[in-house]
Order: structure tokens, then C-alpha cells, then sequence
């Protein structure tokens, strides 16, 4: 194979992952010109089309298709082999990717990352947050962070957190002229802000358990959302009662900026894991992150 050849299938191969001439330039740091000339001369060189263009988006043709997947093992095998290979360095280094959500990331991983990345400068952490489940298989990312109960069975598994309990909040201005819910059915009175999942766009369901009893509360009110950062605002601001991480608003919780309601309905529950594929080899630097990440509480 001509030196030409690996870096035309490269090329294409992003374009592929990403679906974007634009991204997939970004990714290899190549003009996006430039990266067309590539998949072009390698479109030319096959004599067949693999990818399909308009002026608002591309698909891969069949034989596109065919190729794309019979390269992505290879490909994988060659990325594997340059990371062992990166691993004989006397100290760890190389990039490791993680996809997490925002909760996650600031609590778990952020205060990890302040101790572990200036004592191993040759090591990048890419961390990508994202609110849904992402397939860390396609996605190719070295691992994901997410609660217990989300973690697929296949997936090996490393607690790196503390249960987590939820927490039903609202403003003092909020229940000045209203009375405290003693029972989740009583969140038919209130206005509540709710949760739009990003994956499968349904409204969250309020959660609740105490004394081998639980519910679910799909309550309503004047604003959806979904982001927990917001949701936060909007309990602060007096909208409503909101249903976040207990750890995201204990400070207002202890400062009075928040009254907090069926505490004795929100029990803990498996909190935050980071899961990775078994078949995988992993670097030091990836190890190294594993084990600064591992709860040992």
C-alpha cells in the first residue's frame, strides 16, 4: 500500500464517523478541501462511488458502506497497536475519551482531573457531556460515567462515587403562600418543572420510595426543560419545585436559599459508575485514570 493509500482511507473513514466534511476535517486538522481531494483520489483510484454528496448533506453508498465497515477493525487494530507501543514511555501519556453528563463530570471526574493532569502532562483527557446514553462503542471512547443502574450488563464496571439521593426543592418565595407536599401525590398542587429526557424526549417521572413503597409522579407545571444547571435556576427564581441531585443543591439547601420537601420519600441509590468494553487493551495512562477515578468509601 502506498503511503498515499493509508491517508486516503483515513480520510474517508472520518468522513464516514462523522458525516461531515467539516467535522471530520476539524478532527484530522486537514482543510476541508483537502480532505475532499483525498476521498476523491480515493473514489477515483476504486473506480466507485462511497460517498454521496448534496449541498446540505452526504450518506455513504453501498459500496461505501461495505468498505467503511471492513476498514473500521483495521483501523481500531492499528490505534490499539500505536497506544501499547506509546506505553513503553517511562511515564504514562496518550489521550484517553470519556463520555459523561454534566452531574457526573463536575462532581466525579472534574476534582480527579485537578490532581491527576498536572502531575502526568503527556496525558489528555477528552471528555465529552452528554445528557443521553451514548454508545461508547461507536463513539469510540475509552470509557463513560454514569449511574449503576444505566450501565450495560456487557460493560466492566468500577464504582467511582457514593450513592446519590435526589432532592424535590423550591424557594422560600415559592412556598410563602403554599403548603409543604407531605406525600408525592400532593405535587398535584404545585408547579413543577420538568425534565425532558434527551433520549426518547419524554417528560422524567418523579421518582419516590420509602418504606418498600414507590411511586411515580409525572407532575406539571409552567416550564420544561432539559438541563439540571436550569432546573436549578428555576427553583432559585421561584417557578417551581424542581427534582435534582441532592449534591447539586445542598449549599443553597444549608444557606436557606431552598427548603427542601419528602426528604424521607428520596432513599439512596447505586451512584456514579464508569464503564468500559473487556475486549479493549487499555494503556497505562488509561489504567492510571481508572484508579485515581475508583471509590474506595
Amino acid at each position: 500500500m502506498r503511503k498515499g493509500d493509508f491517508s486516503e482511507l483515513a480520510a474517508f473513514i472520518a468522513v464516514a464517523e462523522e458525516g461531515s466534511f467539516t467535522r471530520a476535517a476539524a478532527k484530522l486538522g486537514l482543510s476541508q478541501s483537502a480532505l475532499s481531494y483525498a476521498v476523491r483520489m480515493l473514489e477515483q483510484r476504486l473506480d466507485v462511488r462511497l460517498i454521496s454528496r448534496t449541498t446540505r448533506s452526504l450518506s455513504m453508498t453501498e459500496a461505501g458502506e461495505r468498505l467503511f465497515h471492513s476498514l473500521r477493525p483495521a483501523f481500531d487494530h492499528i490505534d490499539n497497536e500505536i497506544a501499547a507501543i506509546t506505553a513503553l514511555r517511562d511515564k504514562p501519556a496518550g489521550t484517553i475519551r470519556i463520555t459523561t453528563f454534566r452531574h457526573a463530570a463536575r462532581v466525579v471526574l472534574w476534582p480527579v482531573l485537578l490532581k491527576l493532569l498536572p502531575e502526568y502532562p503527556d496525558i489528555t483527557v477528552e471528555v465529552s457531556v452528554d445528557e443521553g446514553l451514548t454508545d461508547i462503542v461507536a463513539g469510540r471512547f475509552d470509557a463513560g460515567i454514569r449511574l449503576g443502574e444505566q450501565v450495560e450488563k456487557d460493560m466492566i464496571s468500577v464504582r467511582v462515587g457514593p450513592d446519590v439521593r435526589m432532592a424535590v426543592v423550591g424557594s422560600p418565595s415559592y412556598f410563602a403562600n403554599r403548603k409543604l407536599p407531605e406525600t408525592p401525590r400532593d405535587l398535584n398542587d404545585h408547579n413543577c418543572v420538568s425534565y425532558r429526557q434527551i433520549k426518547g424526549g419524554g417528560l422524567y417521572a418523579w421518582e419516590f420510595e420509602r418504606e418498600g413503597v414507590e411511586l411515580e409522579a409525572r407532575v406539571s407545571g409552567p416550564l420544561v426543560l432539559n438541563d439540571n444547571e436550569m432546573m436549578e435556576n428555576a427553583a432559585l427564581d421561584g417557578i417551581g419545585l424542581v427534582y435534582v441531585f441532592e449534591s447539586q443543591v445542598s449549599d443553597h439547601i444549608v444557606a436557606g436559599r431552598l427548603l427542601r420537601v419528602l426528604e424521607d420519600w428520596c432513599p439512596p441509590y447505586p451512584g456514579y459508575h464508569l464503564y468500559y468494553p473487556s475486549r479493549r487493551q487499555h494503556t497505562p495512562a488509561f489504567s492510571l485514570l481508572v484508579e485515581a477515578l475508583r471509590y474506595r468509601g
